[in-house]
């Protein structure tokens, strides 16, 4: 296979010397060339444009978005590797493979630590009969500065790509006193970043660096300025067989911050200097304090006199069996000690939020470690994260704010979100309306008590407007300027601009144009642009079964036209709506206005998407305000109470996809949905 591949090549100086690659060198020598061609044919075929629905919190909900990245088949029955901020958070997934077949995955087990994560492709509806290219892994521990390499992957959800450049760095790092955060971990302190300048972009996440040889040797992950960095392959391999085993990557933890030895200290000494220790933690309960220099971790030899060296030391921590003593040395001014330290599972900062609608918010559990953080003496409650504007969390007296942990609704203690989210359940079954339960809460150090309207959410109450009369046209004033202009001298009136349809004014044979000046007799005192109601004022004095003669011109000749009156149409507003709280849209009845704007024929049917929210479900399948809803999975959408059927109906059979048929102006589309029923 002969693929073009775009020739990038940075001039970088690294440590050891200068160091440059021209890309007219690559093109011109032969040998180079041909194993480029062999190493593309090696991986590429294997490479899979990832596709994912992802959720985040904010704004008191679960927003979802679309996004796209890289990953490589790494076995014959389709496991995908790929970064974790890729895919590790989808609810979604769909990868497009170099075939161009596109295939539904699901994720078998993600690690943010790493920022790695494994897919599975589904393979039962694959029409190819070919067996599914692989990519082999290399030993990165090999990988020299200098070396050759490929970035693979797929730029901003494009088709696969190909660049090519020079190992910068085996061992990169951000710089000093920053970190890679990714949901409250540092990635760095476990990842050290093979730095090359193959280009990568926003997209090629999750694709595979790759070796002359045509082996990963890392997963491409960051751009730093004009380098990318990619996650060395012996720890990805490590990390994909873990989580293909166990959907989870298990570590330990001792709470010891690390760094590297003062600039005095390494004069004379080897070691790492103990930057801090976690309160209640292994190593403080064995009596390792800040200050201390460790000589030794289960007799291996600590030496970090850089920030390169302190992941180094994290992996030894982390590869530690849990529960199982270990003994480090070290020395505290000057005195030689050791120390047996117990680690425990490492668990993560922080917990995912989860979303309570009744509430108005997304809330989270306590880790370890965000306790403590926290300065809580205990794991209980349920922390907020974000709150909806206007929800009842929000409305509550006083407010609740994110950071807050509510302990208390009512006289139960709430252990974790799980239980505070059944407590809520049991409250609002069977209400119709919200009720008022005190809450207590905790924002810093101190208790609050609140009360919060919980329940389910009252309609809007729609006051219903009067009955009055109305016909069915619109008009504008004749000033004294279009008066002087149209030959009437000093007469006063309206000019009907619009004739609706289906209505007693079309019937009566009202057109565009009339000059209306006279109502039953009496002059239509409109003659100046502040005048705009005058004429709807006079319809709305009679009753709405009235009947009305109107005198005036049309095309110069006299006009009489006797008009049988109506009843005024409701405006949108006063129409019922439902807000489907599962696929976040709101639809409503078509109201006569909705007609006239969107040009429907009066047996058109169907409902008016009068809301989607922002990064919701309806929004990510293509629905907009103001589309016009006609079929739902095949099904005709005619009223709300159908609408309602449908989605009950839905909910319950939980299908993989569903289909919306809407009207959008004079277009019509299919808008598909592949919704998250957990």
């Amino acid at each position: 296979m002969k693929i073009f591949v775009t020739l990038i090549a940075l001039l970088w100086v690294g440590f050891v010397g200068n160091l440059s690659v021209r890309a007219e060198e690559l093109i011109t020598s032969p040998s180079l060339r041909a194993q480029i061609d062999q190493a593309v044919e090696a991986v590429y075929p294997a490479l899979v444009r990832i596709h994912v629905v992802s959720e985040q919190s904010r704004d008191g909900r679960m927003q979802k978005s679309q996004g796209s990245g890289s990953g490589t088949i790494i076995s014959e029955d389709g496991l995908v590797l790929t970064n974790h901020h890729v895919a590790g958070r989808g609810t979604r997934i769909v990868c497009r493979l170099s075939t161009r077949e596109e295939v539904d995955a699901e994720l078998i087990g993600t690690d943010v630590l790493s920022d790695l994560s494994v897919l599975k492709l589904d393979l039962s509806d694959r029409t190819e009969d070919s067996s599914l290219a692989v990519a082999a892994f290399g030993d990165s521990d090999r990988v020299s500065v200098g070396d050759t390499v490929l970035a693979m992957g797929s730029p901003a959800g494009l088709s696969q790509s190909v660049t090519v450049g020079v190992v910068a760095n085996t061992a990169m790092i951000p710089p000093r006193n920053q970190s890679f955060d990714l949901e409250g971990e540092s990635v760095d302190q476990l990842v050290r970043w093979i730095g090359h300048d193959a280009v990568i972009f926003p997209g090629n996440s999750g694709g595979p660096l790759v070796n002359l040889s045509g082996e990963i040797i890392g997963v491409n992950e960051v751009g730093v300025g004009s380098l990318g960095g990619a996650i060395p392959g012996n720890l990805a391999k490590d990390v994909a067989e873990e989580l293909i085993a166990h959907g989870k990557v298990t570590r330990s933890w001792i709470g010891l911050q690390g760094q590297p030895l003062l600039k005095d200290q390494r004069r004379q000494l080897r070691g790492m200097l103990v930057a801090g220790v976690v309160p209640d933690s292994p190593a403080m309960i064995a009596g390792i304090a800040a200050g201390d220099i460790i000589t030794s971790y289960r007799g291996i030899s600590v030496n970090v006199t850089s920030a390169e060296d302190v992941p180094e030391f994290n992996r030894m921590v982390f590869k530690s069996p849990p529960s199982e003593a270990v003994t480090l040395t070290g020395m505290r001014r000057g005195e030689s000690l050791s120390w047996d330290v117990t680690p425990i599972v490492r668990e993560p900062k922080r917990d995912r939020p989860r979303e309570l609608k009744s509430w108005g918010i997304t809330a989270r559990d306590f880790t370890r470690v965000a306790a403590l953080e926290y300065r809580r003496p205990h794991r209980r409650g349920a922390q907020i994260h974000s709150l909806r504007s206007g929800g009842p969390a929000n409305e509550a007296k006083p407010s609740l704010a994110a950071g807050d942990v509510i302990l208390r609704v009512g006289e139960v203690a709430i252990e974790n979100v799980a239980h505070l989210q059944e407590i809520t359940t049991a409250r609002v079954a069977g209400k119709t309306k919200a009720e008022p339960v005190l809450v207590t809460f905790e924002r810093g150090q101190r208790q609050y008590l609140t009360v919060v309207e919980l329940g389910p959410e009252e309609p809007d109450e729609k006051p219903r407007l009067a009955k009055k009369a109305w016909l069915g046209i619109n008009t504008q004033v004749i000033t004294r300027e279009l008066a002087e202009a149209l030959g009437l001298g000093r007469k006063k009136g309206v000019r009907v601009t619009e004739v609706f349809p289906d209505t007693t004014a079309a019937e009566s044979g009202l057109e565009v144009g009339d000059l209306l000046l006279k109502l039953d007799g009496s002059v239509i005192q409109a003659s100046r642009r502040e005048d705009g109601e005058v004429f709807e004022n006079m319809i709305r004095q009679y009753p709405s079964d009235a009947e009305i003669e109107l005198t005036g011109l049309r095309s110069g000749e006299k006009l009489a036209v006797t008009v049988p009156l109506q009843e005024r149409p409701l405006p949108p507003s006063q129409f019922d709506s439902y807000e489907d709280l599962r696929f976040e849209f709101t639809v409503r009845e078509l109201s006569f206005e909705d007609r006239v704007s969107k040009g429907l024929e009066s047996e058109e049917r169907g409902l008016y998407v009068a809301q989607v929210e922002r990064a919701g479900w309806g929004a990510l399948a293509g629905l907009r305000n103001g589309d016009l809803l006609l079929e739902m999975d095949g099904q005709p959408v005619t009223d709300l109470k159908q609408f309602k059927e449908i989605m009950a109906a839905l909910a319950e059979n939980k299908p993989e996809r569903v289909v919306f048929f809407i009207k959008r102006g004079i277009y019509t589309a299919y808008k598909e949905l592949e919704p998250d029923w957990n």
